[in-house]
């Protein structure tokens, strides 16, 4: 995050303002990938004018950011209407695709109507790679389609990496890729659960090992020595800080108008079809009580040496059945990073690599 965004969130949080929203138009897809955390079948998408509804009380509510996402949010017929209408409200609005559906045509809409930047994922620079894991022959020529036909219209373009034990060692190609194309490239070495609770999908998470090599590697961090320093002495600022912005500054929508603090945090907190989005914002009681959570909160994490410095996802302990506990996710991460194992591991006996 740049130094300007983190201001912005700063201040977002500290006035009670939602600077962005995370919205998926659709959980259908035209793909099928390996560790999706999504249902593809429509429940009864929000319509044009629900979302339309939508996108105005965001406004008024002080929204931002809004990311438009899926499933493929182009397979909606009126998906240039919604991104028209958020655009008239100003929205600095990110788009995430697959880009298949996206020809020559679509790239030209998506820059006429000022996306500021479009997402897609490579899992690999290898097609059998790649269309293994979306499921879809043809996939990865048609997004390396895609992303030069949105390159070619000066469009901004980021190729995200998930990488999984199906598509370990190919980041450094897709990094290549990226260059050749001039986009940007971020990459994920965890994989999430469903969003119904199912954790089977974490059975394709790479190894620590693996783990361990990816957060050394100099290419994907600026300083590795310093990055996998040791830990700093935790503070009290550091115990009493937000640890997220999930719920905080955004909050992420389902098709159903499901609201939830985050993708990743699916506590339910109301559902904008029959409320208000500020409504909600500003009155749930359980948006109330993840705001509450700091740090020297947490039985587990506020005794741990990489407090300061963990990534903990509170969505991702919230998946584990305890939105104050640990993330073991995140555990890994820090231990991987340091070789120092957090105050979880410990109490879990797990120190070992393997």
């Amino acid at each position: 995050m740049s130094s300007l965004m983190e201001e912005m969130n700063a201040k977002a949080i500290a006035l009670g303002v939602p600077l962005g929203v995370h919205l998926d138009l659709t959980w259908r897809c035209n793909e099928r990938c390996l560790h999706c955390y999504l249902d593809h079948d429509d429940q009864g998408e929000m319509t044009f004018e629900e979302i339309s509804r939508l996108l105005g009380q965001m406004a008024e509510a002080g929204v931002f950011l809004l990311t438009l996402s899926g499933g493929e949010p182009l397979l909606r017929k009126d998906f240039f209407a919604i991104v028209r209408r958020a655009r008239e409200l100003m929205f600095n609005v990110k788009l995430k695709t697959n880009g298949i559906l996206i020809g020559e045509k679509q790239a030209a809409l998506i820059r006429e109507l000022g996306v500021e930047n479009v997402q897609m994922s490579v899992y690999s620079h290898r097609a059998e790679v790649h269309d293994a894991i979306t499921k879809a022959p043809g996939s990865l020529k048609r997004t390396i389609r895609a992303i030069e036909f949105l390159v070619s219209q000066g469009l901004k373009v980021t190729i995200a990496h998930v990488m999984m034990r199906n598509n370990r060692g190919d980041y450094p190609g897709v990094q290549q890729l990226a260059g050749r194309f001039g986009a940007s490239f971020t990459m994920d070495p965890t994989i999430t659960p469903h969003i119904n609770g199912d954790r089977s999908l974490l059975a394709l998470n790479i190894s620590r090992e693996e783990l361990r090599a990816v957060m050394r590697d100099e290419t994907l961090v600026n300083n590795a020595a310093e990055y996998c320093a040791p830990p700093a002495p935790v503070t009290g600022e550091d115990l009493d800080g937000v640890p997220c912005s999930a719920g905080h500054s955004s909050c992420y929508i389902s098709p159903y108008g499901d609201f939830y603090p985050c993708v990743q945090f699916p506590l339910a907190c109301g559902n904008v079809r029959v409320q208000r989005f500020q409504d909600i914002w500003k009155s749930s009681p359980q948006l109330e009580e993840v705001r509450s959570i700091r740090a020297r909160d947490l039985p587990v994490c506020s005794t741990c040496v990489h407090v300061a410095s963990c990534t903990r996802c509170p969505g991702l302990a919230y998946m584990e059945g305890n939105m104050r506990g640990p993330s073991t996710a995140d555990c890994g991460k820090s231990h991987a990073r340091t070789g120092i194992p957090s105050a979880n591991m410990r109490r879990l006996g797990i120190v070992a690599d393997g």
